[in-house]
């Protein structure tokens, strides 16, 4: 793999994840540039389902400085490449318990593709949140203490 490794770190603040994927994401010539020169972000970015197929909205990906009126739009719709019986458990488990998917990281193989890992997740309770701070808390004073 290549030193490209974009991640999404407010999601596993935000999410408990169930399952995690790897799907090939699908990009135009000045979008891949891009990623490789590391300018993307997944903040704030999700996945749905448009007619059986996987989508993901809100990577931001930069425009890419070289690119003329060739350019891509910063956070259009792409879609996710998974094979069906991948396609047809998650979009399942979406519908019936109510579950969401989410982008939390993307990365560059060394064939130079674009992939994205994906989680199904489960959003995290407000208590929850507090109770992953004080454990990283506790841990950072214990490391301090042992040093």
């Amino acid at each position: 793999m290549s030193d490209i490794n974009i991640k999404n770190r407010r999601a596993s603040f935000d999410y408990e994840f169930i399952e995690e994927y790897t799907a090939g994401i699908i990009l135009t010539g000045t979008e891949i540039k891009s990623v490789r020169a590391g300018k993307a972000s997944l903040v704030d970015s999700y996945c749905f389902f448009n007619k059986g197929e996987l989508w993901t909205k809100g990577i931001h990906i930069a425009e890419y400085k070289l690119g003329t009126y060739y350019n891509h739009e910063e956070k259009r719709e792409r879609k996710l490449l998974l094979n069906k019986k991948e396609l047809a458990r998650l979009e399942r488990s979406v519908k019936e318990s109510g579950l969401t998917i989410i982008p939390t990281k993307m990365f560059l193989t060394d064939k130079g593709w674009a992939k994205v890992r994906i989680a199904l997740a489960k959003g995290k309770k407000q208590y929850d949140k507090r109770e992953v701070l004080k454990l990283k808390d506790a841990k950072r004073e214990m490391d301090r203490a042992r040093k």
